[in-house]
């Protein structure tokens, strides 16, 4: 799970870097850079949670629950995010997209992707938060005050 995670990082990294080569040509450039950004900051964290998975101990079906949230939740956000830089939705990312307006199906298929991801995303920090919980210790294990 690890080389994935970070295999997986390294992949959406690059695609927010393709995404960024096309923010002027979307519907709604302003969303198109944060799709962009989002997309690359999904990537780093992707590859930084490879980069510590030998530390969240987790048993196996949390583990393979956190590390599904994670991808899932990474990808579909993005993808969201993309969607609604092209379509020019703003249910969604009201803010960003003031002004656009798109067919219902666009902006429900953004909204969906943005919130399931979101949600995705809060439970992998959930997982890996609780993964990373000190588990008891001898006392030469606690931190000095």
């Amino acid at each position: 799970m690890k080389r994935r995670l970070m295999w997986h990082g390294i992949m959406l990294f690059l695609l927010g870097l393709v995404v960024g080569m096309f923010v002027q040509s979307m519907r709604n450039p302003r969303m198109g850079l944060s799709a962009h950004v989002g997309t690359v900051i999904s990537g780093m964290f992707l590859a930084i949670l490879g980069a510590i998975w030998s530390e969240v101990h987790l048993d196996t079906r949390a583990a393979r629950a956190t590390f599904w949230a994670a991808l899932y939740g990474m990808y579909v956000s993005s993808v969201g995010l993309v969607l609604a830089a092209v379509f020019g939705t703003s249910a969604s990312t009201p803010l960003i997209g003031a002004g656009f307006h798109a067919a219902a199906w666009q902006e429900a298929g953004v909204y969906f992707a943005t919130a399931s991801g979101g949600v995705a995303a809060l439970l992998c920090c959930g997982g890996v938060l609780w993964g990373l919980r000190r588990t008891g210790g001898t006392p030469q294990n606690l931190p000095s005050t």
